[in-house]
């Protein structure tokens, strides 16, 4: 055991004298939330729409004026219906809401329970169809709003867990579900490849310590700087963008601990199948992050791909884990929810454990 602490602590001032990766790998993951977070964003803050209405009796003016205090609307003026077609074509507008001629009856008529028609018309720019989709959401929720609109007269829209619809909370539990895989699987598979094409790891293992402990010393400091990652992106998602953590906190810890070792297991596979350096980083940034990102739900749904590509995601680990994060801080569920997800991920990190280890003594042998 003590020389087991010896080659943690000689791991971890190697790391702490290499201030480039001491650099990418703490403030890596600070930048990607903060960009993730604010830069790159899903949201509609700004939909621009006119309105069509023949007459302009008070509801609609009520109406209209209370669009225009909404800070996500921003109101351009009334036009003809003739001119509709136009000013979407044109890009002046992304949507015209169009009341009906005889707006206050039918209004009437609908909180009196007899409908006969709507009252009022949304028409959207749908070229973009995840802004048209979300503005449609914006505006069916603006009219909801309206006291003399009814159940009758408006679609019933009710938005769990994200109303206010902001990208961090999509963004977060997959940005964490990157950066970890990233830093534990690319550095430590880096790390021991460095060692090998030094040729210092034959030294290293003549010494009285097992090989196995060799490893585990050189994936302990990448284990706690992850830690603290896991720390920092928690804190930034809690009280910098404003993420929830509703659901069980203990339980989420203890997942992203579990990822951490399946991920550190994953470097040291990579580390049995590349000679280089550069052919680690190559493998990781294929078997990684193209994957992780486009496959695993980060960004994209998994349900909306086709079949084969669903098939394909199942075997990549940050998809249950996104999965599982996304039910303990956006949904609130506790931790039995995520059982599922936990089996699996269990599952993942045994099998990876058992070939790594294999594969890394075939080649010392």
């Amino acid at each position: 055991m003590s020389g087991f602490l010896h080659f943690v602590k000689k791991e971890t001032l190697h790391i702490l004298r290499d201030r480039r990766t001491m650099l990418v790998v703490l403030l890596m993951p600070v930048v990607q939330v903060l960009l993730f977070g604010f830069a790159i964003s899903t949201e509609v803050n700004n939909i621009e729409f006119f309105a069509v209405a023949p007459n302009r009796t008070e509801a609609v003016r009520q109406q209209v004026e209370r669009m225009r205090a909404n800070p996500y609307f921003t109101f351009k003026g009334y036009i003809d219906q003739s001119r509709i077609d136009r000013v979407l074509r044109s890009g002046q507008a992304a949507a015209v809401v169009v009341f009906a001629d005889d707006y206050d009856r039918l209004v009437e008529q609908a909180a009196a329970g007899a409908v006969d028609e709507a009252a009022v018309q949304f028409i959207l720019d749908a070229s973009n169809p995840n802004n048209a989709g979300t503005g449609l959401v914006y505006l069916q929720r603006a009219f909801q709003a309206d006291d003399s609109v009814t159940a009758d007269s408006a679609p019933a829209v009710r938005i769990l867990y994200n109303p206010q619809m902001k990208s961090s909370y999509n963004f977060v539990p997959g940005l964490m579900g990157l950066v970890f895989i990233l830093i534990c699987a690319m550095m430590t598979s880096v790390s021991i490849v460095r060692e090998k094409e030094s040729g210092s790891m034959e030294v290293l293992l003549v010494s009285p310590v097992r090989p196995i402990w060799i490893i585990s010393a050189k994936m302990i400091p990448y284990f706690l700087l992850s830690c603290l990652n896991l720390t920092v992106i928690l804190l930034l998602a809690r009280y910098v963008l404003g993420v929830p953590m509703t659901g069980s906190v203990a339980g989420l810890v203890g997942l992203s601990l579990l990822y951490l070792l399946l991920s550190l297991a994953l470097g040291l596979f990579i580390s049995t199948v590349a000679h280089t350096q550069v052919v680690a980083i190559l493998v990781s940034g294929m078997l990684l992050m193209l994957p992780v990102i486009m496959l695993s739900g980060m960004l994209f749904p998994v349900e909306n791909m086709p079949g084969i590509l669903q098939a394909v995601s199942c075997v990549i680990p940050a998809r249950w884990y996104i999965e599982a994060v996304r039910k303990l801080m956006i949904g609130g569920q506790s931790f039995p929810a995520v059982w599922q997800e936990s089996v699996i991920l269990l599952a993942m990190t045994v099998v990876l454990v058992g070939v790594a280890l294999k594969k890394f003594n075939d080649k010392l042998e």
